[in-house]
């Protein structure tokens, strides 16, 4: 059934879903009275356009292409893939819903169950390839944060062990956060102008756009905590999503899509990078690889920490 948007809620959280594209656009701690997710300022909503014109922000599944649009095999795929763009068939199940959705351009489905447990989201999925030849894919968790929750000074807490790839040119403005090269080890990094940045603290408004790539995860986990106040934890299995994707626009970016107005970190855990198409993903090796009517599982979860 096809119907405007799903709430599930318990007495710690209320989430609301748009079965159109899949997104989750409120996932908010009751007794706190906070929201975690972000917001877009320009509102998206399901039409025809770009993917910044239908974006809400909010958290959303990406599949099978991350980042800039790009042409595989033929399929001329949109901003971070086709599913985010797509109604899902939504359907309640025992203690929450079954979401599904099937590719229009490539022979993928997602089926996905959302589940609430206490302060916690749990999220199982299956991705299938119904097709009898190989297909790539890039597959992540579109995790956006933003205010109230979001505030400078934030911080961002991974295991050990983790490397950063920076992106290999800025995003956006021109000005970068991140010097080129690396790997460098998390989380103080070095500068374009010879000083370091310590990645793990969400930056003031008007800092520079950038995007970077952590990998070395053993175990997949990330927390990201207000100064002395509530956080999320957020957990996923590293064997699946190996990266994980860190964006911060801090209102740099002052023409479109967002006009100086985001203030937002996106922490994304991820099978591939970068975020320039899935065809780079396959080129260095990233991309997942389905075999012929194949399928790949996926369990994941947010926690509120107070």
């Amino acid at each position: 059934m096809t119907v405007p948007e799903v709430v599930l809620e318990n007495d710690a959280l209320r989430m609301t879903v748009l079965p159109h594209g899949g997104h989750i656009v409120e996932f908010r701690h009751k007794g706190l009275d906070l929201d975690f997710t972000w917001r877009s300022p320009r509102r998206g909503w399901p039409g025809s356009g770009d993917f910044f014109d239908t974006y809400p922000g909010g958290w959303q599944e990406v599949l099978p292409n991350g980042g800039a649009p790009a042409t595989y095999r033929g399929a001329a795929l949109d901003q971070h893939g086709e599913v985010a763009g797509l109604p899902w068939e939504c359907v309640p199940v025992d203690g929450g819903v079954r979401l599904t959705v099937a590719a229009r351009r490539t022979p993928l489905r997602v089926s996905k169950v959302l589940r609430l447990d206490g302060a916690r989201l749990r999220v199982a999925e299956i991705v299938e390839n119904e097709a009898p030849v190989e297909v790539h894919a890039m597959w992540g968790q579109h995790l956006a944060f933003g205010r109230p929750f979001l505030v400078p000074g934030a911080r961002l807490t991974l295991p050990d062990g983790v490397r950063v790839i920076p992106h290999g040119s800025t995003i956006n403005p021109p000005r970068r956060a991140v010097a080129p090269g690396g790997p460098y080890p998390w989380p103080v990094v070095p500068t374009p102008t010879g000083g370091s940045v310590d990645l793990s603290v969400v930056p003031e408004p008007g800092a520079p756009s950038e995007i970077v790539y952590l990998t070395g995860f053993t175990d997949g986990w990330y927390t990201l905590r207000r100064p002395g106040g509530p956080g999320v934890r957020v957990e996923w299995d590293a064997a699946v999503l190996p990266y994980l994707w860190l964006w911060h626009e801090a209102g740099d970016t002052t023409d479109y899509p967002w006009w100086g107005q985001a203030y937002v970190v996106g922490v994304e855990p991820f099978s591939s990078y970068p975020t320039d198409g899935l065809p780079t993903a396959v080129a260095n090796g990233s991309a997942l690889t389905l075999p012929p009517r194949s399928s790949l599982s996926l369990d994941w979860s947010v926690e509120v920490l107070p």
